[in-house]
């Protein structure tokens, strides 16, 4: 047999468990054992024996189990074996299998013939191989978090950065785990069509609301049906159109309103500047008033006084940490209670997964790996995320009649208009022209919907509030 880690022989731990199992004494050296991680020998050979035994077990099994779920080694090569003849459609019977084991290396027919038979004669039954399977996949488990634990101990032991560093790491790591065990199987189309069934009645009996959070922007929930649980949403503009105002006033509605908690991580603003700019928005104060201190009388420190009470209450929490990756952020989010939001401001500031980028590393394909991890996380955390975007200068060299963005337009890589549910274009004329006719106008172009058709919704933008409002609204006392 070929060279491996020292992990116990298939057939000596199979007669130590027999033995175990009939009252008779260890066998020397079974302390050893105890040292060892947890694994079952009869389940894997039962799972195994039920592949070699019913052809039709293995496409069962493989799609719950992976060799490194097999403890013992010769049974990961021979699950290997197994894998690989079936996909390329191959006939399995022992004859096959050994050749097919002796093509891989390391094995002798002398050595590998007994334990196949061995494999099909102590199986049970292939009716149980899922419940085999089920204690292969939990041993397995098992095992993973034991070498985490021992991975994170050793972090400790180190002292490799502070406290908040390692704990960082600690969470990765377990949530690594996590997310493999995390994928679904096949279901069939009559349970999904009763989970439908029952979505559409409860929206009837919500007299008819879109399914999601609402932004605050009635024109624009209509449009995307709200802010959807497991969908990533891009809002991407040129720099100083407004995407960061809108993005904060879509967080501050679901904050508020939602009864869930909003993770805003701003990798752009401290958290001192976001802060000045919802009072500003929350009390309909001019930022220019609130950043230089010019608050005169009463009546508008009462204003400021309310807006911070008003804010105070509501479930948002902020990061401002510039160095964050998509694994700091889905780390920092599996902490917060009841989450119903994620903003990220903005995409091409993150931190790639691999840590700081270099000068040499491509970078669409550092943009295309973040993005997808995004959409990853809003389906493992099922939350709606909404990820801001810079845009290129393509729409700026388009003539004076076409400036108004398009998905090639997005920067750096095209798999971010792929990954996205929803992508979002914020354009202003009054950001090219300052003589237009309707400076405040803003436009809200829905470029991708997965939910639904795409178009423009009009808003109405309030550059000394940094506020977007629904286009029809209007404030009697404009001269705040």
């Amino acid at each position: 047999m070929r060279s491996a880690e020292k992990r116990p022989n298939v057939l000596a731990a199979s007669r130590r468990d027999n033995a175990t199992e009939k009252g008779a004494e260890p066998v020397p050296g079974e302390e050893l054992n105890e040292l060892q991680m947890p694994h079952s020998v009869m389940a894997e050979q039962a799972v195994l024996g039920s592949m070699l035994i019913q052809e039709k077990c293995i496409a069962r099994v493989i799609e719950k189990l992976r060799a490194e779920d097999f403890y013992m080694r010769q049974n990961q090569d021979l699950f290997l074996v197994l894998f690989d003849m079936f996909n390329h459609c191959e006939a399995i019977d022992l004859v096959t299998v050994v050749a097919r084991m002796k093509q891989s290396g390391g094995y002798t027919e002398s050595a590998i013939v007994p334990y196949l038979q061995q494999l099909m004669e102590i199986t049970p039954t292939t009716a149980n191989v899922m419940d085999y399977v089920d204690i292969v996949a939990e041993k397995a488990l098992l095992r993973r978090v034991g070498e985490t634990a021992g991975e994170i101990a050793e972090l400790v032991r180190r002292e490799e950065g502070t406290g908040d560093q390692v704990l960082t790491a600690a969470e990765q790591r377990i949530y690594a785990i996590r997310q493999g065990r995390s994928a679904s199987g096949l279901t069939h189309i009559s349970s999904i069509m009763s989970e439908v069934y029952e979505t559409v009645k409860t929206l009837q009996a919500q007299g008819g609301e879109f399914p999601g959070i609402s932004t605050g922007l009635v024109d624009l929930d209509r449009r995307i049906s709200g802010l959807n649980n497991s969908d990533l949403i891009i809002l991407a503009a040129r720099p100083g159109v407004g995407k960061s105002s809108l993005a904060m006033n879509i967080g501050v509605e679901a904050a508020k309103h939602s009864g869930k908690s909003v993770a805003v991580f701003s990798l752009e603003m401290s958290k001192a500047q976001l802060g000045m700019r919802l009072v500003s928005t929350e009390c309909l104060m001019d930022n220019k008033k609130l950043s230089t201190g010019r608050i005169n009388g009463e009546d508008e420190w009462g204003r400021v006084a309310m807006a911070v009470a008003n804010l105070s209450q509501a479930k948002m929490y902020i990061d401002d940490d510039a160095s964050l990756s998509v694994a700091d952020i889905n780390a920092k989010c599996r902490r917060i209670e009841d989450l119903g939001l994620i903003i990220i401001d903005y995409l091409q500031l993150m931190t790639s997964a691999g840590g700081v980028t270099r000068a040499s590393d491509n970078r669409q394909q550092i943009v295309s790996d973040m993005s997808r991890a995004l959409k990853l996380m809003a389906k493992e955390l099922n939350v709606p995320v909404i990820c801001l975007s810079q845009l290129s200068r393509a729409n700026e060299t388009r003539g004076t009649t076409q400036r108004r963005p398009m998905l090639s337009d997005l920067r750096d890589s095209g798999a971010i208009e792929q990954d996205a549910d929803i992508v979002l274009f914020l354009y202003r004329d009054s950001y090219y022209d300052e003589d237009t006719d309707a400076p405040n106008l803003a436009e809200c172009i829905v470029a991708k919907n997965r939910h639904g058709e795409t178009g423009t919704v009009q808003l109405e933008w309030r550059p000394e509030f940094t506020t977007f409002r629904n286009y029809s609204y209007r404030d009697d006392e404009d001269d705040y």
